[in-house]
């Protein structure tokens, strides 16, 4: 073939080179980019038996076009929750962490450095027509902490301590409410208490909140189901609302600060490990310092829309309850002061059947 030929034919062969190397590009020139990775996740609600579900992101500038909006949060009942500001120094909480009974007081990182924003003061429920309102009061002043803390608030609707709704927040927190950070999940097969929802159970292995139903309003059939917003202010709270349309008017409410696991499906956490290997974040227990449960804070539940015995696992401490009725080898037996029925041998805890 003489030069000139060649040289003819030289344009020809470098377009087919490019079309050769652009079809090996992962992607091609055509092909569509991995979407990018954004702070809002969603869960499957139908995960496979022994898999976990696929984390898909969302876009965080998603539009969603609300119909309600929540109004001033008012006052209502307020709960303590143990703070460990002031032992903080020593590297220790004072107390009020009772693993046993799924209490944690943890707002150290696994060195045992204190974090203020994780460690939850009060907590207060208001209501309004259509609106349940909980407002966590923290020790510290940044609810966006470089952490990355998440803020969430637990009902359990038939109060046997097993969790069947968590609301679930996720940074960055404004002081405008809005929904696209928001969450909730449910739990469908009653496993989030484990084997009791009075004792921790470790070691077992359940799915917890498993079933994602409201995914920050874009998409949702309901696009104002649940609300957060934070104060701005020292000391710092965060604020949820939530509708009486779906959540109801009769339940135990918990709220949780968590910058550690942060992860739903393993709710409780105090069922993921034996108390050896979570350590303990006080000092006179054999299990201090912190080891692989840390940088979590929760506060004990209290009732809404009904009476408590004072047996309901996880229930605030209160006066001394009516005797506790004894386990028989026929089941737990009612001494007649509970309306709903004794269950839940060998613990016997007043819950409905």
């Amino acid at each position: 073939m003489s030069s000139r030929t060649i040289r003819s034919l030289f344009p020809a062969l470098m377009i087919i080179l490019i079309v050769i190397l652009a079809c090996n590009i992962p992607g091609g020139i055509s092909g569509t980019q991995p979407p990018a990775a954004d702070s809002v996740t969603q869960v499957s609600d139908q995960p496979v038996a022994g898999e976990t579900p696929t984390l898909i992101p969302i876009p965080s500038t998603a539009v969603v076009n609300h119909i309600m909006t929540p109004a001033i949060p008012g006052s209502g009942k307020i709960v303590y929750d143990v703070e460990s500001q002031g032992t903080a120094p020593e590297k220790r909480a004072p107390y009020g962490d009772s693993y046993r009974i799924n209490r944690l007081e943890r707002p150290f990182l696994q060195d045992m450095t204190y974090v203020p924003d994780l460690d939850i003061v009060t907590y207060n429920v208001g209501q309004d027509t259509d609106w349940w309102y909980v407002s966590i009061q923290l020790i510290g002043a940044d609810p966006n902490n470089t952490l990355g803390i998440n803020y969430g608030v637990e009902l359990d609707q038939d109060h046997d301590g097993f969790g069947d709704y968590i609301i679930w927040a996720q940074p960055t927190y404004t002081t405008t409410w809005d929904t696209i950070n928001v969450q909730i999940f449910q739990d469908k097969n009653h496993n989030t208490g484990g084997l009791s929802g009075e004792t921790d159970d470790a070691l077992i292995t359940t799915d917890g909140y498993e079933a994602l139903i409201f995914n920050g309003g874009s998409g949702d059939a309901d696009p104002d189901m649940a609300w957060v917003r934070t104060n701005g202010a020292l000391p710092a709270s965060i604020q949820f609302a939530f509708k009486k349309s779906w959540a109801g008017t009769v339940f135990m409410l918990g709220v949780i600060a968590d910058a550690g696991l942060k992860d739903v499906q393993k709710l409780d956490y105090v069922d993921r490990f034996t108390e050896a290997e979570a350590g303990s974040p006080v000092k006179d227990k054999i299990y201090y310092p912190l080891k692989a449960l840390f940088a979590v804070d929760n506060a004990c539940r209290e009732a809404f829309g009904f009476s408590p015995t004072g047996y309901e696992p996880q229930l605030c401490p209160r006066d001394e309850p009516a005797p506790r009725p004894r386990s028989t080898p026929s089941g737990c037996q009612d001494p007649g002061n509970c309306p709903y029925g004794w269950s839940g041998e060998p613990y016997c805890f007043c819950t409905p059947f």
